[in-house]
């Protein structure tokens, strides 16, 4: 504040002193608030964030999916199951002989069943076995198994590759791939030996003219029952 200088007479006069006030000291500025735009998109990426890590964290737990079996089941009566009554009406009734050792693990079920045609004593034999692939694909080596087995001749329509091998009138034997599931049908013709190796029973020769076609049959009924 600035005072006015007192006038005395004619006399000099001294200046008065100037006073002034102090500038008041400044007050802080209020913090500004952070724009909501920001704290939604912080918010969203943290929420992302725990998400996508709880979705890596489940995916991580959970058991691997198993490839797809295409319909096929385990069956613990592969006997019932394979009627083969097309080779029934050409040889003489079937007869299931019971299951072979099985096998059930987790990557691999096989059954397998012993059949005949006719009297067992002098009828034709044979087998079936089924093999459901759980984890490993056996595209790659089921060609492999068809050259071993001599398997020359490829048959259409039954399953994904399919191969027959004609045993000169012995019987047969034909081989399915259907996805992760084969299936093998065997026939052939019986022989009885003695202890010197000598033949003394066998089954009489049939006509096996065409007996691919009739294993065919079999073998796609038989795929159907398996996927019931």
């Amino acid at each position: 504040m600035i005072s006015e200088p007192e006038l005395v007479g004619g006399a000099d006069f001294e200046r008065s002193e100037v006073l002034t006030e102090a500038p008041p000291p400044r007050r802080p500025r209020p913090p500004r608030a952070r724009r909501p735009w920001l704290w939604a998109l912080g918010g969203a990426v943290a929420a992302s964030a725990v998400w996508g890590g709880g979705l890596f964290a489940y995916d991580r737990g959970k058991p691997a999916a198993g490839p797809d079996l295409g319909g096929y089941k385990e069956v613990d009566d592969l006997c019932e199951k394979a009627k083969l009554k097309a080779l029934a009406g050409a040889l003489g009734k079937q007869t299931g002989n019971g299951e072979a050792p099985v096998m059930d693990e987790p990557a691999l079920h096989r059954r397998s069943c012993a059949v005949s045609f006719g009297p067992v004593e002098t009828g034709y034999h044979g087998s079936v076995s089924y093999t459901l692939h759980k984890v490993t694909d056996p595209g790659p080596e089921f060609g492999a198994w068809g050259k071993y087995y001599d398997l020359a001749a490829p048959i259409e329509g039954v399953g994904e590759k399919a191969f027959f091998g004609d045993r000169g009138g012995e019987g047969g034997e034909l081989r399915v791939l259907d996805g992760q599931a084969e299936i093998e049908l065997n026939l052939y013709r019986q022989y009885v030996t003695d202890e010197d190796g000598d033949v003394v029973q066998e089954t009489e020769p049939a006509d096996l003219s065409g007996i691919d076609v009739l294993m065919t049959q079999d073998v796609l009924a038989l795929m159907a029952e398996l996927r019931r």
